[in-house]
């Protein structure tokens, strides 16, 4: 599409009851983001309130007609995603912004390949907007939905806000209020003041009265298995916590030139939209147990002692998954919004036998999802402990699928899915009208997900806190199986020995596994430091690497072969730079880094007594270097030996400093496993040192000069 062109969605596919629309852009630095919003707008073109108005920390409407799911690498740098259920859009809106904008004084034009683009529910792309001429604006418009009578159209706006986020929200009627009124008015709340939401979801027992699956006698999921027992008639709600984490700020602050400077010698104080009405999430501190001595557990509610074989691993974690999606709205329309399914009631189901053929299949589990009349629904296939995906058993249901008009397959094992590198290959009868998608989940992004609702953005009421506690303690249980990619492969061994001996030629198909396997093992560790620091952690993806994952990949398996080192960066939110991690197969070390620029203002050598200061409780064998302008590098040491002299950092030669590169060393497990001695445990404590140890430390990034100035007395 063209700026200011529109479509009829229904034109595009006959299956746009619900959408995914996706913001797209890549970084040439690889430390470019942006933040994603949407408003919905009446026939005046305002939003009704400020609850029309979604943002990172309100992603979800209580309607399920707006889902923010979030980001995901894409190409050469990341995507936004944002589901839509248009069946469940209110009447009285007409239209639905769709934007982003940046913060602490970025701009969109130092992005590349901005673009939208609009998926049906099969996941199938039906357009995209690409945008070239985005400008020098902190926040952008990129398109917007909106009604003709009873069909939805797209149109491509591509327009750009001078003055933020907060401007582009002012200019559609949601209220700003100031943020330290805002602050006093939580503290006024009290620790104790949780407000409990059931209107957005249905009791924490009793799925539904009657099965909407078409076969005899299904099981709908228990909670607990029928091995275990029957399921339980009710689930007891613990008390209140005593205290609960302050939630993070709705809308980030603007620099202080775009919010109209300062007054009367004092910063103006940063406005921002209201935040969300506060939902329950999990103490930081848990309560003193009441155990007489460290050897007696607690009663779980998912058990995990009676497992003993990867089948009953399979059969307990689909049902334990199942049963808590169902019984927490919350949480199953997190999991389901991404594969195009629509808000509604939600039931699941395990035992369920479809023919094919002469033998009935069982799949491990149903998803059912009823709106309006209308039935969405996906088969589900589970593997635990390792074991991988079978091709011809995916694809049999794929086909039950298409006979039988339902709308996916979704498949869940430990490992995780790559771009463009499909972990199982099916088929897909062209001449059908009916389309069936097929979705994967790995065990690490569902623990994602329920660390981000219990333990950040909150959930409806306590006892769908407790039940997501719950099947977080399950997956994380050495004995569920469900513990995400945990091997590097068969690849793995013969690599590292043809490296070792130097016999490992470029083109060597194992080099490419390993690269894959490492790159799944990148993603898995963001998901696990997303998920507890409650903030976005996304692999970076250089725009020099090209934009094709096959040709990217490729390239570093050359780049293996040759230099013996595998490369990653990570991109954490609020950090001053790209966290690199190096692991170098030669030498058996694993290197994790961050660049920190030198602050624009000041003596060098204030900064480097400042950085010497911030770092004070850093681990002592940190390496600290010195970047500096031109070919030549810069000092370096130690951080226990710099603590006494922070000038021995200043270049002796009086060079531009432009920076410093902090550094820790570990060595990397030798097994290709998850064990104490093994890579992948190795590669993920490396990570969570660096940036406990270190990367909490440091200021955040100082905000960059805007070079478009902002209009006089513009809410920044």
């Amino acid at each position: 599409m063209v700026k200011g062109a529109n479509v009829g969605l229904a034109t595009l596919s006959d299956n746009v009851d619900a959408v995914i629309v996706s913001l797209g852009w890549a970084s040439p630095t690889g430390d470019g983001d942006a933040d994603v919003s949407v408003l919905l707008l009446d026939g005046s073109g305002k939003v009704r309130s400020d609850a029309d108005f979604y943002f990172y920390n309100h992603p979800v409407a209580a309607d399920g007609s707006v889902h923010l799911l979030g980001k995901q690498p894409a190409g050469e740098g990341s995507e936004d995603r944002i589901g839509f259920d248009l069946t469940a859009v209110p009447a009285g809106i007409e239209r639905v912004v769709i934007a982003a904008s940046r913060y602490e004084g970025a701009r969109f034009d130092e992005l590349e390949d901005l673009r939208v683009t609009l998926a049906d529910g099969s996941g199938e792309e039906l357009l995209r907007f690409p945008i070239d001429d985005a400008g020098s604006v902190s926040a952008f418009i990129f398109g917007e939905l909106y009604r003709r009578g009873e069909e939805w159209k797209f149109r491509a706006v591509g327009q750009g806000y001078d003055t933020g986020l907060a401007g582009l929200a002012t200019d559609f009627g949601v209220d700003i209020d100031d943020a330290a009124d805002a602050a006093d008015a939580d503290a006024a709340e009290g620790v104790d003041g949780v407000e409990a939401d059931d209107a957005g979801g249905e009791g924490v027992v009793g799925v539904g009265v009657e099965s909407a699956v078409e076969v005899a006698s299904p099981s709908p999921a228990p909670l607990v298995p029928p091995e275990g027992g029957e399921p339980l008639p009710a689930v007891p709600a613990p008390r209140r916590p005593e205290a609960q984490s302050e939630p993070r700020d709705a809308v980030r602050d603007e620099p202080r030139g775009e919010a109209g400077g300062e007054a009367g010698g004092q910063p103006r104080r940063a406005a921002r939209p209201r935040t969300a009405r506060r939902k329950v999430t999990l103490p930081k501190t848990a309560r003193a147990s009441l155990a007489e001595n460290e050897s007696w557990r607690p009663a779980r509610l998912f058990p995990v002692s009676a497992l003993k074989s990867d089948r009953d691993r399979e059969t307990r974690a689909t049902s334990v998954l199942l049963s808590v999606m169902a019984q927490v709205p919350e949480f199953g329309r997190r999991l389901t919004a991404g594969f195009g399914a629509p808000a509604g009631r939600m039931e699941t189901f395990t035992e369920v036998s479809l023919p094919h053929g002469d033998t009935p299949r069982r799949p491990d589990g149903v998803l059912r999802v009823e709106r309006a009349g209308k039935l969405w629904t996906a088969l589900v296939e589970t593997k635990t402990n390792g074991n991988a995906l079978r091709t011809e058993q995916v694809q049999a249901y794929m086909d039950i699928a298409a006979r039988r008009g339902y709308e996916a397959v979704v498949t869940l094992s430990n490992d995780v899915a790559l771009e463009g590198s499909p972990l199982v290959e099916v088929k897909t009868d062209g001449r059908r009208k009916h389309k069936v998608a097929l979705w994967h989940l790995s065990w690490a992004e569902v623990a994602h997900q329920a660390q981000m609702l219990i333990r950040h953005e909150g959930v409806g009421n306590s006892a769908h806190a407790w039940l997501l506690q719950e099947l977080l303690h399950y997956l994380q249980h050495e004995n569920s199986g469900c513990h995400g990619f945990q091997n590097m492969g068969a690849a793995w061994v013969p690599v590292r020995k043809g490296i070792d001996d130097e016999t490992l030629c470029q083109g060597d198909p194992r080099a490419l596994e390993v690269v894959e396997s490492w790159e799944r093992l990148i993603r898995q560790v963001c998901l696990g430091l997303g998920g507890e620091l409650g903030q976005k952690v996304l692999p970076v993806r250089r725009a020099r690497r090209g934009a094709d994952p096959g040709e990217r990949r490729a390239r570093m398996a050359d780049e293996l072969c040759r230099d013996g080192r595998l490369h990653a960066e990570v991109l954490i939110e609020g950090a001053p730079g790209v966290l690199a991690v190096a692991a170098d197969l030669r030498t058996g070390k694993l290197r994790t880094s961050i660049e920190v620029p030198a602050p624009e203002q000041g003596y060098p050598l204030n900064w480097v007594k400042r950085l010497v200061r911030r770092l004070a409780e850093a681990p002592a064998d940190l390496h600290v270097e010195t970047l500096v302008e031109g070919d030549g590098g810069g000092p370096r040491g130690t951080l226990e030996r710099l603590r006494p002299e922070p000038a021995d950092l200043l270049p002796k030669n009086g060079a531009r400093i432009t920076g410093f590169r902090l550094s820790l060393f570990k060595g990397m497990g030798s097994t290709r496993g998850n064990a104490e001695t093994g890579f992948i445990r190795s590669v993920d404590d490396a990570v969570h040192r660096f940036h406990d140890g270190v990367v909490v430390h440091l200021d955040r990034p100082v905000a960059r000069r805007s070079t478009a100035a902002a209009p006089a007395g513009a809410a920044g």
